[in-house]
């Protein structure tokens, strides 16, 4: 009998089928060995008492779903930031295929890397043969500008040593000696994707400026660190635009993951330059936006370039306006009536929506930069941290924070967690509940657990859809942030008062 496509089902609506959920039933009784519908619900109301939760922090030897990612995609991120740059991986294909996923994923756009496809042999024997034919068939194929190299975990158990492996190759005539192939060792098993972003910046840029040192071109160089929104790039261009100041972004990823569907192919869209990236060197200033995936990058400025390497953060009023003084003062330049209005926008903005904000207890987690960029805005808002996860912080990180939470009325009962998992956020969530919480597409599954309102800030977003598109820099930066936080109130309060005449009484359209 012929297929209909009439009767094709979306799969949200296709695994509701009689036939799937008989087929989930058979699966749990027959080969999950599960217990009783009633001894899961007992033991998930445990789960979420106060001595589930010691228990829950006293363990060493298992994580949940610890809110990051590994070194390699932070590296990779890093080097399609420039022109004409294909990454490679040494390592095995399955990680890079991981890899590329979760950023097309949460990109909804191609991500193109290749790997050396490393297996047993090369785990024995090293992968120098896998790296040297593997550049040749990239660089025939792909007719990259620059091959940015970097490691997986099998790669690092084993010790292949990437700057004698890249030598060989080009000794070996796998690609022409002037084509820049920079490397960073990251290995997957310690760090997270933050720290595989500062390797792999500071690989590209000893690579691409070496020997450059010249006349000064009275540039100021901006990094924006593992910034996942497309949207911050361009705003921040238009800002320095608005100025007249000249600069260069090492690493603009904004192009290559929101490129414009023109009906034609373009495997490299956007990009920093390759020869501006390389005269960065001669630049007046460098400006990270993110410290801590920048910090190995930023040491290396300051000593090999001799070059000033600050961090700014231009989040919120107060971050912005800092942001703007300090390049004011570096640059000479003033800074414009435009951006005094806008600025007059995102006071007035907050003004409308803080008695809806004021008071409101929140958690969040995510990346160190993030964490602290999203939490001072919100207290300047009148939102009051309670838990603070970060599983990637380290000590530097916990105290620029608590300098932060200190210095605002706001921020006394927040408790910073270091190291900890979304499963330790859950039992924190249960014990000590908060009016919202913040985070990456993970965090779905807390909301769902906890009832609790969710604002999905951060990377991975996979389930939501454009809000990369988005800047959450500067003062139009700020209002996003502002809308999406207090509209996601006003959409719980919808929800509790949708009973006609019975809970809706002091919540209408008519007020």
């Amino acid at each position: 009998m012929p297929q209909n496509p009439e009767r094709i089902v979306d799969h949200v609506d296709l695994f509701k089928q009689p036939e799937y959920k008989q087929l989930f039933e058979n699966k749990r009784k027959e080969f999950e060995g599960a217990h009783s519908a009633e001894e899961v619900e007992r033991v998930a109301e445990w789960t979420k008492s106060w001595e589930y939760r010691e228990k829950n922090f006293a363990r060493e030897a298992l994580t949940v779903n610890p809110a990051k990612g590994c070194q390699p995609l932070g590296a990779m991120f890093a080097a399609l930031g420039f022109e004409g740059t294909l990454p490679f991986v040494q390592g095995s294909q399955g990680c890079v295929a991981y890899f590329r996923t979760h950023l097309s994923r949460h990109y909804k756009e191609p991500c193109s890397a290749v790997s050396s496809s490393m297996t047993e042999d090369a785990a024995v024997f090293g992968g120098l043969n896998n790296m040297i034919e593997g550049l040749q068939v990239s660089y025939q194929l792909y007719k990259p500008k620059m091959i940015a190299v970097c490691t997986t975990c099998m790669a690092e158990v084993i010790g292949d040593d990437l700057g004698a492996f890249i030598t060989n190759a080009k000794n070996a005539g796998s690609v022409p000696q002037d084509l820049p192939v920079p490397f960073a060792h990251t290995p997957s098993f310690v760090g997270s994707h933050t720290t595989g972003y500062d390797n792999m910046m500071r690989g590209i840029l000893s690579s691409l400026t070496e020997g450059k040192k010249g006349k000064a071109n009275g540039k100021v160089n901006f990094i924006p660190g593992f910034d996942t929104y497309v949207g911050n790039n361009r705003e921040l261009k238009r800002i320095l635009g608005l100025m007249g100041i000249d600069y260069t972004i090492l690493s603009d990823t904004s192009d290559y993951f929101d490129s414009p569907n023109t009906g034609e192919y373009e495997m490299y869209p956007g990009g920093t330059k390759l020869e501006d990236a390389a005269d960065a060197i001669n630049g007046k200033a460098t400006v990270a936006l993110q410290a801590y995936t920048t910090a190995k990058t930023r040491e290396y400025i300051a000593k090999s370039w001799n070059q000033e390497a600050k961090v700014l953060r231009p989040f919120g009023v107060k971050g912005t306006d800092e942001f703007l003084m300090a390049l004011s003062e570096l640059t000479g330049k003033a800074i414009p009536e435009e951006l005094e209005i806008e600025r007059g926008r995102l006071v007035d903005a907050i003004t409308d929506s803080y008695a809806w904000l004021h008071g409101k207890k929140f958690a969040i987690y995510g990346d160190p930069d993030l964490i602290i960029s999203v939490t001072s805005f919100l207290l300047e808002v009148g939102a009051e941290p309670v838990h603070i996860l970060c599983n990637n912080g380290d000590g530097e990180f916990k105290q620029e924070l608590q300098a932060i939470l200190d210095a605002s009325p706001f921020g006394k009962e927040a408790t910073i967690w270091l190291g900890k998992d979304l499963w330790h956020f859950r039992s924190l969530l249960f014990t000590e509940p908060v009016d919202f919480f913040v985070g990456n597409s993970y965090g779905k599954y807390l909301w769902r657990d906890t009832k609790i309102p969710m604002v999905r800030i951060g990377y991975p977003l996979f389930d939501r859809h454009h809000l990369h598109r988005y800047a959450t820099l500067g003062y139009q930066g700020g209002i996003n942030l502002l809308t999406w936080v207090v509209n996601t109130l006003l959409d719980e309060i919808d929800r509790n008062t949708n009973i006609t005449g019975k809970t809706d009484i002091s919540f209408d359209l008519i007020r």
